[in-house]
């Protein structure tokens, strides 16, 4: 049989506190805040100090529970009869356990439905943080938990109900929130959900059962990659822009003119200002950053003396929280070596005019860019200036992300292989670098064509046409020869050539001129190595219907030097 009864603690003597004494017993007596008298009984500490014994204004209730264990919970209650009702509650529970109908589990998870929801949400936040969330991601989740449940009416989570969330969602639609926001909601709300499940708060995830937006349907922001010319007009006008507007003239009949004074010093600032903006959007280009990863940069994170200069990105700083080293090629290594010169020595002027000590090198903590918040309006005013569009006839547009695109797509347009492009964008599914990242606008699919074989129509040539595609005649298409060497003798297989005539493709003759196949009379059958030279080879290209390998022709000219 439970019971119910208010716990005693102590607490350190208040200020003002006088002793008396009642019956043999030592009590303290003082005036609280609101000025009336208090008294209380004396006891002695752990520590050898006076304090205070009051009674705690919440009834607990100790009982046992399903597995025979002693359980002391608060009710939660300061009227005793509500107290003992709460008891009641948990001896019938426990009733249950002990006779199989209900599950521990189950039990458990009775005892937090009637916590508030905001107190699960920040037991949530806590572990989030605990786990290493970043502020960023911990917050955008509270906030869009904390509509849900005004939104949704979740009080406690006995109130989480799918109809609730779906009847939101709906509404949502008709309001106009895009496929993407709408996921973004039921992502935060299913990860509490399953924290819930895991910790024993609720048996299932209520939320599981309801679909994702298709956002493929209903895109609101598509991105799209820059071509090579926008890249240099926008370099050229990210450099050129902060002094061209400080001599821009703003009112008067000369509005518009570029006449205006300009002091050295501010001049030299702008000049500066313009460098450090193409500096930026020439790096996250050529490297593939987010702006925040670029922000976080300092001078102890680069390596640009090495024999391959990289960026250390710590984890912390990074996306996926992984941490990488993104290499930089030459001609950007050499741009920050000179621009962390070109810092260092305005940093010993200053030095040099205040009279401080003059440093001979850049503190680890100097930031590599002083990166603005406003960078996407920067952009936009920059675009403007160039005469790009910010958003092309498709609807697709242009950001500071998008900067990040044109590096996927630049690496897909160069024949970069895509396995390798993942791992330059730092990407954990290929097909992300491959259908999101990659604007396939860009990419010369018509020069692409041109690895096809030839497929004639005429029949003067089908006699050559069986013999290539079987692989056993050679052919030359525009000077190109479409034969690939095969058999080569070897220091311990030297053979004794015999020439053969050629078929060229340019007359359909055969003749002796264009070049001889070498081969061996010899009457050993045994397999040597699949290699031969071939006299009079200028090129080699693709045979049949294998890829082109740019690398064949160079190695058919060494073979034959």
């Amino acid at each position: 049989m439970g019971t119910v009864f208010k716990k005693t603690v102590t607490r350190p003597l208040p200020t003002g506190v006088e002793t008396i004494v009642r019956k043999g017993e030592r009590f303290a007596r003082w005036k609280d805040r609101t000025g009336k008298t208090r008294t209380a009984p004396l006891t002695v500490g752990e520590d050898g100090t006076e304090r205070i014994v009051t009674e705690s204004p919440y009834f607990v209730a100790k009982y046992r529970d399903g597995a025979g264990v002693v359980r002391t919970v608060s009710t939660g209650c300061r009227d005793e009869t509500a107290a003992r009702q709460v008891l009641a509650d948990l001896e019938r529970r426990a009733e249950l356990v002990r006779s199989k109908v209900m599950t521990a589990a189950e039990a458990a998870v009775g005892d937090h439905q009637g916590t508030p929801f905001t107190g699960h949400l920040d037991a949530y936040l806590a572990y989030l943080e605990a786990k290493g969330a970043c502020k960023e991601h911990r917050s955008e989740r509270a906030r869009q938990l904390r509509r849900l449940a005004a939104d949704c009416s979740f009080v406690a989570l006995a109130d989480l109900r799918r109809e609730a969330l779906e009847r939101w969602l709906n509404t949502q639609t008709r309001a106009g929130m895009g496929a993407r926001t709408r996921n973004s909601y039921l992502c935060s709300l299913l990860a509490f959900s399953n924290w819930a499940v895991e910790t024993s708060r609720l048996t299932s995830n209520p939320f599981d059962p309801v679909p994702k937006a298709n956002e493929k349907a209903d895109p609101r922001r598509q991105r799209r990659a820059m071509a090579e010319p926008e890249l240099v007009k926008l370099l050229t006008v990210a450099r050129e822009r902060p002094l061209l507007e400080a001599l821009t003239v703003r009112k008067g009949p000369r509005k518009g003119e570029r006449y205006a004074n300009v002091r050295p010093e501010v001049r030299e600032r702008l000049e500066w200002l313009g460098r450090e903006r193409a500096l930026i959007y020439k790096t996250l280009v050529l490297t593939g950053l987010r702006k925040g990863e670029l922000a976080s940069l300092t001078v102890a994170h680069l390596r640009l003396d090495d024999a391959v200069p990289f960026v250390a990105l710590d984890a912390a700083d990074e996306k996926n929280r992984e941490g990488n080293d993104i290499p930089l090629r030459d001609d950007l290594a050499a741009d920050l070596r000179g621009w962390l010169a070109d810092k260092l020595r305005r940093l010993q002027e200053e030095a040099r005019r205040a009279g401080a000590p003059i440093p001979a090198r850049l503190p680890p903590d100097t930031p590599l860019f002083d990166v603005p918040d406003k960078l996407c309006k920067i952009l936009n005013r920059d675009l403007k200036l160039a005469g790009i569009p910010k958003r092309d006839d498709r609807g697709r547009t242009l950001d500071v992300h998008a900067l990040r695109h044109t590096f996927g797509t630049l690496l897909s347009k160069g024949g970069v292989m895509p396995r390798t492009a993942q791992a330059a964008m730092r990407h954990s599914k290929i097909d992300l670098t491959m259908n999101v990242y990659t604007d396939p606008a860009l990419l010369d699919v018509r020069g692409a064509l041109d690895a096809l074989p030839l497929l004639p129509l005429g029949g003067g040539h089908a006699e050559g046409d069986a013999l290539q595609a079987t692989g056993t005649e050679g052919d030359f298409r525009q000077g190109v020869c479409l034969v690939a060497p095969t058999v080569a003798p070897t220091p311990d297989n030297l053979v004794q050539p015999v020439a053969f005539p050629v078929i060229s493709a340019d007359d359909g003759r055969r003749g002796t001129d264009g070049g001889s196949l070498a081969v061996t009379a010899c009457g050993d059958k045994r397999k040597h190595p699949p290699t031969i030279p071939v006299s009079g080879c200028h090129q080699v290209g693709a045979t049949g219907l294998e890829p082109v390998t740019p690398s064949v022709s160079s190695w058919c000219s060494s073979q034959l030097s």
